[in-house]
């Protein structure tokens, strides 16, 4: 998430040292501008800490964050108005903005990682920010089984359920492992053609025949909404021989039913305590899309189309496994 610094930059560094304004700390006063300057100032070194898998701002001047399997908190010199900066320059890459008529915003930086921040008057005082950090490499089921996330039963479970295009959700709490079993499953793909559907970009599968679409917010300039009930229809019109959607909540799960009613092999996460509470939240959430959905419409169908559910559970100490992986009788 840095930039290479410029030879222009170096040679300004050069001349500061030169002068002597930094000659007590060179290598601090380097390490400084350049953050400063190409980076995120006060931010850019847990960015760069590759054993950081998130980072969250409650109030100014404190870092906390997720590493190896524990939070930490740090204060740093981080007032509010060089948090804003920071915040509006990790913004450009997404387009979204942040302002009084739209006081929270999700976004994917161009690393992949996700910025999610809010503001007043929606928070009490200060901006919270939260950053989940994008890891750069791709795990496979097998990378999966090499740390004990899955058992090599389950391993030989999901990838039958790949092959044959069995239709499959993937549940958990929050930081429970949930995205990356979904694109280590997208990886078992081979030929097929991708389409992918999420509120910000996360999912990331090496498939060379993949489209990949976000939800867009609306804008005060006249921008219309485009929600996740929208992606999912645009992809039923896009030749898909598979589907991903991340973090079904709400009342696009009725599309993606109709989707995988209609034949379309599908994968999809949504937040559960339980493979069974997984298959019950199905049975509900497309409720909130009105109308005449009914229960005697949903529940053979969801009984009918969803083929399994790997439950992924994060213990205490940061451990990351499969604790159940429920499979329909054919």
């Amino acid at each position: 998430m840095q930039s290479h610094p410029s030879s222009a930059t170096e040679r300004a560094l050069d001349e500061m040292v030169l002068d002597g304004r930094f000659v007590s700390d060179e290598s601090g006063a380097r390490t400084v501008v350049l953050n400063e300057l190409t980076g995120f100032g006060p931010l850019q070194k847990f960015f760069s800490d590759p054993q950081i898998e998130e980072i969250w701002i409650n109030r100014p001047n404190e870092i906390r964050f997720h590493k190896s399997g524990k939070n930490f908190l740090e204060t740093v010199d981080l007032d509010s108005e060089e948090l804003r900066r920071i915040v509006q320059k990790l913004l450009r890459f997404s387009g979204r903005r942040l302002d009084r008529s739209s006081p929270s915003v999700d976004a994917a930086l161009m690393d992949g990682s996700r910025l999610h921040v809010v503001i007043p008057e929606v928070t009490q005082n200060h901006w919270a920010v939260n950053i989940r950090k994008f890891s750069k490499s791709l795990k496979s089921l097998h990378h999966l089984l090499g740390q004990e996330v899955i058992s090599q039963p389950q391993l030989s479970q999901i990838k039958r359920a790949v092959v044959s295009g069995k239709n499959i959700l993937v549940s958990g709490a929050t930081q429970a492992g949930k995205t990356t079993m979904m694109c280590a499953i997208l990886s078992e793909l081979q030929g097929q053609r991708l389409i992918s559907c999420e509120d910000t970009f996360e999912i990331y599968a090496p498939v060379e025949d993949w489209v990949a679409m976000q939800t867009r917010p609306g804008s005060a300039e006249g921008a219309s909404e485009v929600p996740l009930r929208q992606l999912v229809r645009e992809a039923l019109r896009m030749r898909p021989d598979r589907i991903a959607v991340g973090e079904v909540r709400g009342a696009e799960a009725l599309d993606l039913l109709i989707a995988l009613n209609s034949g379309i092999p599908g994968i999809c996460t949504i937040h559960a305590n339980s493979a069974r509470e997984a298959i019950r939240k199905m049975r509900t959430l497309p409720l909130l899309a009105g109308g005449n959905i009914s229960e005697s419409f949903l529940n053979p169908t969801v009984d009918s189309v969803i083929d399994m559910v790997i439950h992924c559970h994060r213990s205490n100490d940061g451990k990351r496994t499969v604790r159940e992986v429920w499979e329909r009788d054919s």
